[in-house]
C-alpha cells in the first residue's frame, strides 16, 4: 500500500508532517480516507504545553470525518463508501461506567487523536467501527465537521440544564462557547448573556445571539452580568476553566443553580467552599459526549440551529498545518479545518 502523510505534534510548538506505512486493520476496525479535521482547543493548547491530559508527542486529529474505504473481518455496521464521523473516545466496555451507559468516563479511556497511538490529521485514519457515527446526506462535509465539538456543549447542556426556560451565563465566546449559546438557545434559553475579554469575540457572539455580551477584563464584573441577564443565573458554563472564570461563575450562580465547567483547565483551582455550600451550588463537570449527544448534534445541523458558514473561518492543506494551529491559536478565527 501507497505511504501515508500524517501530522505529529513532536515537541513544543513543532508541527511535524511525517510520511509513513499504512497502519495495519485489526479485525474490528475501519479504514476511512479523511475528508476534514478541526483542529481543537485541546490540539492547540498541548501544542504549547498547556494540556494537562495530552503528552506530547501525540498524534492530533480526533475532530474527523472520513469516507469508509476497507473494513476488517469482523465489521458489519458499516459498509465502504460511508460517509463518518469519529466519537474519539475508546471505551474499554468493561468497567462500571461502560456498563452503565456512561462510557466517556471509561476507568480504562483511551482517546483517538490525544495520546493513542493515532489520530485522524492524516490523509486515512484507522479506528475501531464501534466509535463510528453515519453521516446523514444531509449534512454536507463542511456541516459534518462541526458534529463532534458541537457535542461538547450539547452534553454539557443536558447534564447541567435543563434549559427550557433558564437564565443562563456563558463564560468564554471562543468556539465552545459560540456553540454552547446555540445549544442553549436550541434547549430553550430564556436568556443568554456572555464574556469574554476580547471585542472581537463579544461582537461574534452578538451576532450569533447573545442576548448581551459584557467584558470579562470590566470592574464589577459580576453586577454587570446580573445587571445584564436582570436576574442570578440559573446555569453558568465556564468555557474557559481559570481561576478567575470559576470564581466569577460561582458568584453569578442563583442559590441552587449549577456552575458548569466545560473548558478543559491547565491548572487546579480553589473554590469558595462556604459559597458552594450555603447556595447550595452544583459544581458539574463536563467530559466530552456519549452517543446521544452525538445524535442531537446531528439534528441541531439538520435543523439549520448551527450553520457551518458561520463557524468555519479558516481551511487549510494536511501540508500546511502549522499554520493551521497558528491560526487557531490567533484568537481570530472560530473553526479551523484541515483538508487533505
Amino acid at each position: 500500500m501507497t505511504d501515508i502523510r500524517r501530522i505529529v505534534v513532536t515537541g513544543l510548538d513543532r508541527v511535524e508532517l511525517h510520511t509513513e506505512a499504512p497502519t495495519p486493520l485489526e479485525p474490528g476496525e475501519v479504514r476511512a480516507r479523511t475528508v476534514t479535521i478541526g483542529v481543537c482547543g485541546s490540539d492547540t493548547h498541548a501544542l504549547h504545553g498547556r494540556h494537562p491530559l495530552i503528552p506530547i508527542p501525540y498524534y492530533p486529529g480526533h475532530e474527523v470525518t472520513g469516507v469508509v474505504t476497507e473494513v476488517g473481518s469482523a465489521v458489519t455496521s458499516v459498509a465502504l463508501g460511508t460517509r463518518v464521523t469519529v466519537e474519539p473516545t475508546l471505551p474499554c466496555w468493561e468497567c462500571k461506567q461502560c456498563r452503565r451507559g456512561e462510557e466517556n468516563l471509561c476507568e480504562n479511556l483511551q482517546f483517538f487523536g490525544c495520546g493513542y497511538r493515532q489520530g485522524g490529521m492524516a490523509d486515512e485514519f484507522v479506528v475501531r467501527a464501534d466509535r463510528l457515527h453515519v453521516i446523514p446526506d444531509d449534512v454536507d462535509d463542511l456541516a459534518a465537521s462541526l458534529i463532534e465539538p458541537l457535542s461538547t456543549p450539547v452534553h454539557a447542556g443536558r447534564i447541567a440544564g435543563p434549559l427550557d426556560g433558564a437564565a443562563v451565563v456563558i463564560i468564554g465566546c471562543g468556539t465552545i462557547g459560540l456553540l454552547m449559546l446555540a445549544v442553549a438557545r436550541y434547549q430553550g434559553a430564556r436568556r443568554v448573556v456572555m464574556t469574554d475579554p476580547l471585542p472581537d469575540k463579544r461582537e461574534t457572539a452578538l451576532r450569533h445571539g447573545a442576548d448581551e455580551v459584557v467584558d470579562a477584563t470590566a470592574d464589577g464584573l459580576v453586577d454587570r452580568v446580573r445587571s445584564a441577564l436582570g436576574e442570578s443565573a440559573d446555569v453558568v458554563f465556564d468555557c474557559v476553566a481559570v481561576q478567575q472564570t470559576i470564581t466569577a461563575a460561582i458568584a453569578l450562580a442563583t442559590k441552587g443553580g449549577t456552575v458548569a465547567i466545560v473548558g478543559v483547565p491547565s491548572a487546579d483551582v480553589t473554590i469558595p467552599t462556604i459559597t458552594v455550600q450555603d447556595n447550595q451550588i452544583r459544581i458539574q463537570g463536563c467530559a466530552t459526549y456519549v452517543p446521544e449527544d452525538y445524535a442531537t448534534s446531528i439534528a441541531m445541523l439538520q435543523a439549520g440551529a448551527v450553520r457551518a458558514e458561520d463557524f468555519i473561518t479558516k481551511q487549510f492543506p494536511l501540508a500546511e498545518a502549522e499554520a493551521a494551529f497558528a491560526a487557531s491559536s490567533s484568537g481570530h478565527e472560530i473553526k479551523v479545518l484541515i483538508r487533505p
